[in-house]
């Protein structure tokens, strides 16, 4: 390793360490990259090379005549859990807010998997720091879905209102593909028609096999990302809140 190369790697190690221990705190600025030079005395193309690597690991966006900042911490939604969004996000301490847009009891259409003729359809958009970041749709097969109709899915999850009707959640079938975003939905999320989203489709089984539930879900493009963990007997895949 040359001279330079140990000197950039040697910042981004340091500057890495500052904003994991909160010296510089996810959102703010880091100062100028002219500033940060003269403070570790090198050329302001190595200083360069340092922060290419934080942006590379996801610990800051540089954004073209602003500055250098810090990113906002990344949430990871696991995708092998059977467990609601925003449960999942709970246990990591994050706050996913729910935005109710439509509730009712409807004919399930021939392109949603459950053996019901009519369903609950739930519309949601979920909120993530302040941003919505998903729109979900969700449809209950009957029985069930009629015994929720009054619940308040602003604060109750709908996984935790099936399981307080009786329902033991198996196993589910998730498909995940790139989209475009298209009206009304982009609307709902605030945001252009044509970017690029996910969509993802679940079909949630109970105990005896019988699908209960089925979800549509656009998530924002650059609002979450795909992680993913390999070992030698699995392959996990988790959502996390992307940077900018």
């Amino acid at each position: 390793m040359s001279s330079r190369e140990s000197k950039y790697v040697a910042i981004a190690a340091d500057l890495t360490a500052k904003i994991r221990n909160g010296w510089y705190a996810p959102g703010t600025a880091l100062p100028s990259q002219r500033d940060l030079s003269v403070a570790y005395d090198v050329t302001l193309a190595t200083l360069r090379q340092a922060l290419q690597v934080l942006e590379r690991d996801g610990l800051v966006s540089q954004q073209a005549g602003r500055g250098t900042f810090v990113a906002e911490p990344k949430v990871a939604y696991q995708l092998d859990s059977l467990h609601s969004l925003a449960d999942d996000l709970r246990t990591q301490g994050q706050t996913l807010l729910t935005e109710v847009i439509a509730k009712a009891v409807r004919k399930t259409p021939a392109s949603v998997d459950l053996p019901s003729d009519r369903s609950l359809r739930l519309e949601r958009v979920r909120v993530l720091a302040g941003r919505p970041a998903v729109h979900q749709v969700s449809w209950v097969a009957e029985p069930y879905g009629s015994r929720l109709t009054a619940i308040d899915f602003g604060t109750v999850s709908l996984y935790r209102a099936l399981a307080e009707e009786g329902v033991v959640v198996h196993r589910a079938h998730e498909r995940l593909r790139p989209a475009l975003l298209a009206d009304p939905v982009a609307a709902l999320l605030g945001q252009p028609t044509g970017i690029a989203v996910f969509v993802s489709e679940r079909t949630t089984r109970g105990i005896d096999g019988v699908p209960v539930v089925f979800d549509r879900a656009t998530i924002v493009g650059d609002a979450m990302e795909i992680r993913t963990e390999r070992a030698a007997t699995k392959l996990s895949m988790r959502w996390g809140r992307a940077t900018a």
